[in-house]
């Protein structure tokens, strides 16, 4: 099996799995109980909860804890859209988010608020003098990827940061899912960032909102405190425990990890630029996780499947996504909606093996020669 999806999923690496293990054999109270069982599972839990805020440089009291990026993202969104409505009903977002923040803005704009998008330039980095001028006295907030998850394409997030910040009202939320653990990540003047341990290498079930102090919510969830009165619910210190281990060894290994995967994704970028008919729509601004292509007059469902057919696996678009659809980040990107509906998006990791790319490039080439002639 060659797995390249890694941008969807990763495994969950053995030393979280047993992390998780141990604690939940470990500490079987609920972490707000008011007895001893109690007592130490809350101290187990503010020992990853200060080892998640030391390693993101955040406060400890700025984590919340949810059960993915996708309940993160309509928190952050629904949050402030609910709290902030007095000062306006309007929302900046990019047609380059993931789907848990398109389905949430639709949302709101089906409820009365209004929504702009902001243009990309060739290269897919949002052009910030459009950003700047939909910016209106009632923008109450931008949301914006740091990463994509589809072209993989990096934001520059501290300079939107920066833009944002000069509108008191306006509070600025970046879905860091295809960052956070991959690559290097500073939010020192992000309001709301968001992402969710299953992208490198920790448990599905798991999600963070880093919620600055200065921001207020309204909850989606009512009714407890939990370790928040923004999001109730018993606090699950297995998952936190894990979220913390997976955290530890993704920043551990970083530097190496991308050297690494930037090496194969050039191997196969370099190879895939041979064929007349694929077009390499991830851009010098993209992350080496995530090599995006098109492939013209294919119907890349039906190429994905006959790779499957080799068990190697790779998708079209995010796994979030209706399929047959046009990509939306790839139209945005290149205005071609062909272009936009025969995408195949490959996705590496440190666990992908040169022979693993041997064996795809191959493959690629057998398929290529069947459906594209």
């Amino acid at each position: 099996m060659i797995y390249l999806d890694y941008a969807a999923n990763t495994p969950a690496d053995e030393q979280v799995i047993n992390i998780f293990s141990e604690v939940s054999k470990n500490f079987i109270a609920n972490p707000n109980s008011s007895h001893k069982l109690g007592f130490l599972a809350a101290e187990r839990l503010k020992d990853s909860n200060d080892k998640i805020a030391n390693l993101l440089n955040v406060q400890a009291n700025e984590i919340i804890y949810t059960s993915g990026a996708s309940e993160s993202n309509n928190l952050a969104i629904k949050g402030v859209a609910g709290q902030y409505k007095k000062y306006g009903k309007h929302i900046i977002t990019t047609y380059l988010e993931h789907s848990s923040i398109n389905g949430a803005v639709e949302y709101l704009k089906n409820n009365g608020y209004e929504v702009d998008y902001a243009d990309v330039d060739n290269n897919g980095l949002v052009e910030l003098q459009s950003l700047k001028d939909l910016i209106r006295k009632d923008t109450i907030l931008v949301s914006i990827c740091c990463v994509d998850g589809e072209v993989g394409i990096t934001q520059p997030i501290n300079e939107i940061a920066r833009l944002t910040a000069a509108y008191p009202n306006c509070y600025f939320h970046t879905d860091a899912t295809q960052a956070v653990g991959k690559i290097p990540v500073s939010f020192e003047n992000v309001d709301l960032i968001t992402f969710s341990p299953h992208k490198f290498y920790g448990l599905n079930g798991c999600g963070v909102l880093i919620k600055k102090e200065n921001v207020l919510l309204e909850p989606l969830i009512h009714g407890g405190i939990s370790t928040t009165e923004f999001r109730s619910g018993t606090p699950s210190l297995n998952m936190i425990a894990a979220a913390e281990k997976a955290l530890s060894l993704a920043f551990e290994s970083l530097e190496d990890r991308y050297k690494y995967v930037k090496s194969i994704n050039l191997k196969v970028r370099n190879e895939l630029n041979k064929y007349k008919n694929v077009r390499i729509n991830s851009t010098e601004y993209s992350v080496p996780y995530i090599l995006n292509i098109s492939i013209n007059k294919v119907n890349t469902e039906k190429f994905k499947a006959a790779l499957e057919e080799f068990d190697i696996f790779v998708s079209t678009k995010s796994a979030c996504c209706a399929p047959n659809t046009v990509s939306r980040p790839i139209y945005a990107l290149t205005k071609d909606r062909k272009r936009a509906l025969s995408t195949l998006r490959i996705s590496f990791s440190h666990l992908t093996g040169d022979k693993d790319i041997e064996v795809f490039l191959e493959k690629f080439d057998e398929c290529y020669t069947n459906f594209a002639k």
